[in-house]
């Protein structure tokens, strides 16, 4: 009885050694297809996170030697009140547009996610901005918001909402609400396919069987809808606060930080400090700062917003 045991032994003895060539040919299949994608993270992301930081440790100008410094630009940006001011008014202007585009794209996604006619038109002319640059929008914005020949101003003083043309540029809350509402304009298409995505995966089974029991349109929207919707709307929102918090092209093509530099964001004032007043160590160390705050903001969304099941 013991000879069969042996042979089987041996036999699973000698196929251990194939099993691991075979396995080790997979992964490195599997790395080779991952490849692309990580030298890509690698050259565009990682070696010029690396290198800003080491930047920001340094006096570095835009024509000569540099000289290490330490600390010592994290420490000043903490007397910046410029900095602090913009960095503000771009959480000002995240809370709005974040807003702004959460409720549009929601909207828009409830409006056109099932198949109805003319939906796929409606779709099409709903996402058609988010195809245009942002310095293209912006160009056409300032045009369009320009006092002598845009279109606001001759609307505004034809309907009697002013008295005359007024420069809405040239005040600072006309002005901000102006630039918001192009974002919104632009960008709510982007956002409406995101959550259009997550609505249509919903089974209809669930809004027949609430709306059986006398559920009504608010009820399902809080109870089914949102719940069910929740991963692709966390995803649609990191992405809506970080390109928010990333604003830079509309504010300067459209106002170039005015009026009296209360619109200038934090991109733009590192902008300002890298390449108009040439200190790139400080812009690369107001850079490291901008993307840890970021990553927090990033981080409590996806706390806030994770499933049950996940949380677990």
């Amino acid at each position: 009885m013991s000879v069969p045991s042996t042979q089987s032994s041996l036999a699973f003895a000698a196929a251990r050694p194939l099993r691991k060539p075979r396995r080790r040919r997979r992964d490195w299949t599997g790395l080779l297809y991952v490849a692309p994608a990580l030298l890509l993270v690698l050259v565009f992301f990682l070696l010029p996170l690396a290198m800003t930081a080491w930047m920001s440790l340094h006096n570095w100008p835009l024509i000569g030697r540099t000289r290490w410094v330490g600390l010592a630009n994290y420490k000043a940006l903490w007397g910046d009140r410029n900095f602090w001011n913009a960095l503000l008014f771009t959480l000002r202007y995240t809370l709005a547009a974040t807003a702004g585009l959460m409720i549009a794209g929601m909207a828009l996604a409830l409006l056109v996610e099932k198949p109805r006619r003319m939906a796929g038109l409606y779709r099409t002319v709903f996402f058609l901005p988010v195809v245009i640059g942002f310095a293209s929008a912006s160009l056409l914005w300032a045009w369009l918001s320009n006092v002598d020949s845009g279109l606001f101003s001759a609307l505004a003083e034809a309907i009697g909402l002013t008295e005359g043309r007024v420069n809405i540029l040239a005040i600072f809350e006309p002005a901000f609400w102006s630039v918001t509402a192009m974002v919104i304009w632009k960008m709510a298409g982007f956002y409406m396919v995101i959550l259009m995505s997550g609505l249509q995966a919903i089974p209809t089974d669930y809004s027949e069987a609430a709306r059986i029991d006398g559920a009504g349109m608010l009820q399902r929207f809080r109870h089914i809808t949102m719940p069910l919707v929740r991963r692709p709307f966390a995803l649609a929102l990191i992405l809506c606060v970080s390109g928010s918090m990333l604003a830079f092209d509309q504010f300067y093509i459209i106002l170039a930080g005015g009026p009296q530099n209360r619109t200038i964001t934090a991109v733009y004032w590192i902008f300002s400090q890298s390449f108009v007043s040439f200190r790139l160590g400080y812009g690369a160390a107001l850079s490291m700062v901008l993307l840890a705050i970021l990553v927090v903001l990033s981080v409590i969304q996806l706390r806030l917003l994770r499933d049950r099941e996940d949380a677990r």
